[in-house]
């Protein structure tokens, strides 16, 4: 469940029932992200810097996994560890997190994360590279798996993901950033 709505309003009242996050709807890399727990008896207060509509979604338990598409082939899950959420300390700090790739899961749930990021891909029209990042509360089998959103211009730092799932797949940095120089030089 997710709603848009003014910060006012969130900075006032739940807007949704507890478990959930708040978020800027147009940033990216955990940048602005407020966690509401369940116990939570008031709403988070949102700072100067949150826009004036915020995205409130319910909070996902779960496992973080993620996974890239390379043109029409997904290459793989990953499973990433943190000692707290992965926030943006997390995502760019060599040693903020810890990628498993191939992630450790049951079959079943690997295949199901390589299907819907490849269909994500295809159904948002994305070209080149994407990276879809899924949460999975592991006691619910594939009924746990809940894709959170396709990234479609994913990281290329040291510490960034697709680039970790190419080089898994033998495909090195320099060949990734040829592939995708040349795949977005051509006609379609």
């Amino acid at each position: 469940d997710s709603v848009l709505a003014a910060k006012a309003e969130v900075s006032a009242r739940h807007v949704i029932a507890p478990p959930y996050v708040v978020k800027p709807n147009n940033e990216g890399s955990s940048v602005g992200i407020h966690i509401v727990h369940e116990a939570a008896n008031a709403p988070p207060q949102l700072g100067p810097e949150m826009p004036g509509i915020v995205l409130v979604e319910s909070y996902a338990p779960g496992r973080e996994l993620t996974t890239t598409v390379m043109g029409d082939r997904a290459l793989g899950v990953t499973d990433i560890l943190t000692e707290g959420w992965y926030d943006y300390h997390a995502k760019y700090v060599q040693g903020g997190s810890r990628h498993v790739v191939p992630a450790e899961l049951p079959e079943e749930v690997s295949e199901t994360c390589l299907d819907f990021a490849l269909r994500a891909h295809r159904a948002l029209g994305c070209r080149g590279l994407s990276r879809t990042d899924f949460r999975w509360d592991e006691s619910r089998g594939t009924d746990g798996l809940i894709l959170l959103e396709t990234n479609t211009q994913p990281g290329m730092t040291p510490t960034s993901l697709a680039p970790e799932q190419a080089a898994h797949c033998g495909i090195s940095f320099g060949r990734l950033c040829r592939w995708l120089v040349e795949d977005a030089s051509c006609d379609r």
